[in-house]
Parts: C-alpha cells; sequence; structure tokens
C-alpha cells in the first residue's frame, strides 16, 4: 500500500512542483470559498437563478474571448512572470470584493464587474499555469501523473473550501470568506518567489501574432485527436458541467436547505473528483485513456439525470460526488492525452484551446441553464444536460477505433507503446504541420 502511495505521489520529488503545489493548494481553497460564498451571496441579494448564471459567465467567459491570444502569449512570454502576474491580479480583486462587503456597499452590478475583472486574469492564468506545469519537473515522463497531482490538488481544496465557507457563511457572512481569499494569495505568490525555473523565456520570434494564432488553429484542428477531445470537452462544459451553477438552487429550493447544504454538495463533488484526480495519478501509463473518457462521461451524464429526481440531501449529495468523479476523471485524461500528444513549441496555445473548450463554454452553458431554469426549473434543466452528456459519451465511443489509429504511431515513437512497425516518421512529423 505504501509503495502505491508513493508511485501515485512520484512526481512531488521534484522541489519546484512541490513548493508550487503548497503554495496554489492554500490559495485553491481561499478560491472555493469565495465561489460558494459569492453564489449565496448573489442568490440571497436576488432571487434569481439567471443572475447567478450571470455571474458565472462573466466569470469564466473571457477566457473563451481571450484564448488564441492568452495562448500566443504564452509561447512567446514567460510562462512563470505570467502566472505572478495574473495571481496578483487576482489577489487584488479578492481585496476589492472583500472590502465592498464588509463595508455593506456591495451591489449586484459590483459583484459582475468584479466576475468579469476576474474571468480576464483567468484568461491569462489558465493556459500559462497549466503550460508552466512541465517546466516544474525534470522530465515529460512525470508529466501525467503532475497533472492528475495537480487535479487531486484543486478538487482537495474544492472538498475543504465549500465546507469551511458554509459554516462561515452561517456565522459570520460572506464578507469574511472573501477576505480569508484574498489572505490566502499570498502563500502562493511566496512558493512562486522560491521557484527556481530556468530556460523560461521563449526565443525571440519573427512570427507575428496573428500568424503565431493561426498556427494554433492549424495545429489544434488539423490533428484528429486534438480536435476530437476539444470538440467533445467544449459540448460537455457547455451542456453538462453548468449545473455547478445551479447547486444554490437545489441546496435551497429543491432541498430545503442553507449556505450549509450548499458547502455539502459542492463539497461532495469534490470529494468525487479527488477520487477521480488520484485514481489517474495511480495509474502508470496513459495507454487506455481513451475508453476512460468515454465511460466517464457516460457517468457524468448519468449522474446528473439521477440528480435532477433526488429530494434527499444526503442521496444528492452522493450523486453529486459521482458527477465530480465522472467529470474530472473525463476532462483531466483529456488533458493527458493532449499535452502527450503536443510539441513543445505549441504547448501554451493548446492549453488555451483546452481552457477555451472547458472553461469558456462553461460560461455560456451557465448562462443558459439559468435561463431554462428560470422557465423550465433546476431539476428538468439538469435532467437536459444529463441526457445531452451521455449522447456525447456515445458519439466518443465511436470514435475510439480512429482515435487510436491516429495516436498509435506517436505512442510508439514516444515509447509509450512497442513499435511494431519499421519505417515510421518521427513523432513530430505526423502531427499536423503549421
Amino acid at each position: 500500500m505504501l509503495s502505491r502511495v508513493r508511485f501515485a505521489l512520484r512526481a512531488l520529488r521534484h522541489r519546484n512542483l512541490r513548493l508550487f503545489f503548497t503554495g496554489q493548494g492554500i490559495s485553491l481553497v481561499g478560491t472555493w470559498m469565495q465561489q460558494v460564498a459569492m453564489a449565496w451571496l448573489v442568490y440571497r441579494l436576488t432571487n434569481s437563478s439567471l443572475l447567478l448564471g450571470v455571474i458565472a459567465f462573466w466569470s469564466q467567459f473571457p477566457v473563451l474571448l481571450m484564448g488564441p491570444v492568452s495562448g500566443a502569449l504564452v509561447d512567446r512570454w514567460s510562462r512563470y512572470r505570467m502566472v505572478v502576474v495574473a495571481q496578483a491580479l487576482a489577489m487584488l480583486q479578492a481585496v476589492i470584493l472583500a472590502t465592498l462587503v464588509l463595508s455593506g456597499h456591495a451591489e449586484v452590478w459590483h459583484l459582475v464587474v468584479l466576475a468579469l475583472f476576474l474571468g480576464i486574469v483567468s484568461g491569462l492564468d489558465v493556459p500559462s499555469r497549466q503550460a508552466l506545469l512541465v517546466r516544474l519537473v525534470a522530465g515529460p515522463e512525470d508529466l501525467p501523473n503532475a497533472i492528475a497531482l495537480q487535479s487531486s490538488m484543486f478538487n482537495a481544496a474544492r472538498l475543504v473550501g465549500p465546507a469551511v465557507a458554509g459554516i462561515l457563511i452561517g456565522i459570520v457572512g460572506e464578507g469574511p470568506v472573501f477576505l480569508l481569499n484574498a489572505l490566502s494569495y499570498g502563500a502562493v505568490l511566496y512558493a512562486l518567489a522560491q521557484l527556481e525555473v530556468a530556460n523560461d523565456q521563449a526565443a525571440p520570434s519573427q512570427t507575428s501574432m496573428f500568424r503565431t494564432m493561426r498556427e494554433g488553429f492549424r495545429y489544434a484542428f488539423g490533428f484528429f485527436p486534438i480536435r476530437t477531445l476539444l470538440t467533445l470537452l467544449a459540448l460537455v462544459s457547455l451542456l453538462g458541467v453548468p449545473y455547478v451553477v445551479l447547486l444554490p438552487v437545489f441546496a435551497r429550493d429543491v432541498l430545503g436547505g442553507d449556505a450549509r447544504t450548499l458547502g455539502l454538495l459542492t463539497s461532495a463533488a469534490g470529494m468525487g473528483a479527488l477520487v477521480g484526480a488520484l485514481v489517474l495519478a495511480s495509474r502508470s501509463t496513459v495507454r487506455g485513456l481513451s475508453p476512460v473518457i468515454a465511460s466517464s462521461t457516460a457517468l457524468f451524464g448519468a449522474a446528473l439525470v439521477a440528480l435532477a429526481f433526488s429530494r434527499n440531501v444526503w442521496l444528492s449529495a452522493a450523486i453529486v460526488a459521482l458527477t465530480g468523479y465522472g467529470i474530472m476523471s473525463a476532462t483531466a485524461s483529456m488533458n493527458t492525452i493532449i499535452q502527450t500528444l503536443v510539441d513543445e513549441e505549441m504547448r501554451g496555445r493548446m492549453m488555451s484551446f483546452y481552457a477555451m473548450a472547458f472553461m469558456g463554454m462553461t460560461p455560456v452553458g451557465s448562462l443558459l441553464a439559468g435561463a431554462i431554469a428560470l422557465r423550465l426549473g433546476a431539476p428538468i434543466t439538469v435532467l437536459l444536460g444529463g441526457a445531452a452528456c451521455l449522447v456525447l459519451a456515445l458519439w466518443f465511443r465511436l470514435q475510439i477505433p480512429k482515435f487510436r489509429e491516429a495516436v498509435r504511431p506517436i505512442y510508439q515513437k514516444l515509447g509509450i507503446i512497442p513499435e511494431v512497425a519499421e519505417g515510421l516518421r518521427t513523432a513530430s512529423e505526423l502531427r499536423p504541420k503549421v
């Protein structure tokens, strides 16, 4: 058992990764606390599921708009410096939000503007942080494990943060929760200051920004495996993932609870996602991940359908845990495959497309889900999203033979699977030309 744990945590032998994960882990607890407190504050002030969707929309939609530009910048600038600037700006947003709420001057339009500001910051932070990850491990062999551990850390915070927020909101209100989040950014900024990152600055490029972005589009959508994964991720994020924005409605109106109920549901999703990430971390290879994506997407869709019919708090929490497991297992597997296939000089742009498909489409779906819930109710909205994810899981399952055929030569050249044919081209030759 101990050897299995060590194997699952093997990427943490790298000092930079340990430092970054420690600081970011503390910060992420605060981030999840703020997310729950923000949702509860908006719903308490407005009683509107539509406004929940609006806030979620503006907090993530800029990722979709900024994706091509931020991805090109990541491949041209220092990923490390971009992460530092983004984290400092996120801290500033949290300080302003805490000040407004604690002083009693917060209005809904303030929350919308601050959500938009945070969305712009995320548009810079997500692709640069994902691309920086490869620089925090000494070799590419530990990258899949580092990706899985990052997902584990994210969801461990998702487990702790909402539970703490649910308790604190009931005792002291939303303001102190926002203040604690602002203070938590100090941990990640300190950790970033301690990193030893060499050769992080990209080589000077004579290529224009427009051409750099165009090359990224051609690379991503000219290669069947990456195109298929991004399509699946975008549609699941649009139709299924926005159930999260309706959890305050389920907590209060469907299940008859309060902020602690919302914290329980959000933490349950984090628990399920944490288990999913740890299962992936224990894998020794990226082989066999395409069936995992299909089955995990199907599990996610089925759990959403079940949630629509549940009226018991603890049963709903168990079901939400399954949604967390399913979506984390699917999205982390997609991230791992993309990062394994991609050329290093394209990593920033591909991670920006990943962020666009995941975080960028979710707010569009959140706005749509909020509008549908206003007319049909939250349970029916979630039911429709779950049914759509089941259809998408079947579609991807049918793509697996062609998917494997396209990936196999690259995996053979990378040594992930044994070579069985002579005269295969190099891995870079098998990827799309830009």
